[in-house]
């Protein structure tokens, strides 16, 4: 399946999926209709919890075909750029806060032959990658402090994005949102300018996973 598919990509996150069948969870809901599936790989020092690395990738990759966005979380992450593209990834996304050269890093990327995309917490300003615009794919908005699922769409996020839009303007960048991503939440992210809906348990935290795509979508 290809990365620039649908006009409103719903990418579930992994962090929320049954640990003991991951590769059948994977499975699941690309069968259910998710456009990407969404891998965040932390440290326990950038964020303060840890998941998983590149080895589950590599191991996850065989379950699905739809494209793995993976959302580093990590510090440094230079070092292992190459073991993610190695072991799947189709999009990797780094945090602004995360290096000192992200112009560089970002490059790094491209040279692997992947999608690039640039993460902002919630206290970063759109204008922190103001000059990094032609280096990426993708803008990740976190509309939650990141480390742990299962937070709330933070309020002043739909102003956040609407400034990430206003900034990227018309180039061909999607805008992906990142926590507390519901129903409920993800009408106010889309309209604000958000075209990758990132959902943790508002997917994998119900009994039908086609019927939640279909309610984030919708």
């Amino acid at each position: 399946m290809s990365w620039d598919a649908p006009s409103l990509v719903v990418a579930p996150s992994l962090l929320a999926a049954d640990y003991t069948r991951l590769g059948a969870e994977a499975a699941a809901i690309a069968e259910a209709g998710a456009d990407w599936l969404h891998l965040d790989v932390m440290d326990g020092h950038f964020v303060p919890n840890i998941s998983f690395g590149p080895a589950l990738i590599k191991a996850l990759r065989p379950a699905t075909d739809i494209p793995f966005d993976v959302h580093l979380m990590i510090e440094p992450f230079e070092p292992y750029i190459a073991h993610f593209v190695d072991a799947g990834a189709n999009g990797i996304t780094v945090h602004a806060e995360a290096t000192r050269h992200l112009d560089r890093a970002l490059e790094a990327i491209r040279d692997h032959g992947v999608k690039v995309g640039v993460a902002l917490n919630p206290a970063t300003p759109a204008s922190a990658i103001e000059n990094v615009l032609h280096r990426v794919d993708l803008v990740c908005v976190m509309t939650v402090n990141p480390g742990f699922g299962g937070q709330r769409f933070l309020p002043n996020a739909p102003e956040k994005i609407a400034s990430v839009k206003r900034l990227v303007g018309d180039r061909p960048i999607r805008i992906e949102v990142d926590g507390g991503i519901t129903a409920e939440t993800a009408p106010a992210a889309k309209a604000a300018g958000a075209d990758v809906l990132v959902a943790g348990s508002a997917v994998f935290g119900k009994s039908d996973y086609r019927q939640a795509i279909a309610a984030l979508r919708d």
